[in-house]
């Protein structure tokens, strides 16, 4: 049971979603924030690594909402779906992804465990795969963001919905109107 009242209609609004309806007025700039770092375009990561990302930190994190919800987006938009985003979760060291993207995770997980955590190491170590100023840039906002997501979703102890299916759909309602539509 959420720490606040969302409403009568709670249980249609889960996670952040309810959270947003609760406070519109914030609801704008977190909308506008997700919208820029996961889907603004032209960029060099896909929107599918982007919201791979954010699921990764939301996994670390222990977010069960929002890790639920960014696997299903990110998945509705890689090319090997789910089973690469579970594989990435599971196991990164393992996981079939570009040495480009593991060391991009490898600096997400680093910004979750703390800001300072990220070393000149893990970033030349992501330059040495191809990785540019943006998408290094990028990847520590998006894992610092989603840091900040998951802490208001869990802080205020949102209902998750359980089964795959209310995931997949806002997924597909996300990959064809985003966030902020």
């Amino acid at each position: 049971m959420p720490h606040i009242d969302l409403g009568a209609d709670e249980q249609l609004f889960p996670g952040i979603t309810g959270l947003l309806r609760f406070r519109p007025e914030t609801a704008g700039p977190l909308n506008g924030l997700a919208e820029v770092l996961l889907r603004s375009e032209p960029h060099p990561l896909s929107r599918g690594e982007r919201e791979l990302i954010a699921a990764y930190v939301s996994g670390l994190n222990d977010c069960g909402y929002c890790s639920s919800a960014h696997s299903a987006v990110a998945a509705a938009q890689l090319d090997s779906g789910m089973p690469l985003v579970e594989q990435v979760r599971a196991d990164l060291e393992s996981a079939p992804v570009t040495g480009k993207m593991r060391a991009l995770l490898r600096i997400a997980a680093a910004v979750q465990r703390g800001g300072h955590q990220v070393t000149v190491e893990l970033v030349e170590a992501a330059r040495a795969e191809g990785a540019t100023d943006l998408e290094i840039h990028d990847t520590v906002l998006i894992a610092a963001a989603f840091c900040m997501f998951n802490r208001y979703v869990d802080g205020l102890a949102t209902l998750a919905p359980t089964g795959p299916e209310a995931y997949a759909a806002a997924a597909r309602r996300i990959v064809a109107q985003g966030y902020a539509g």
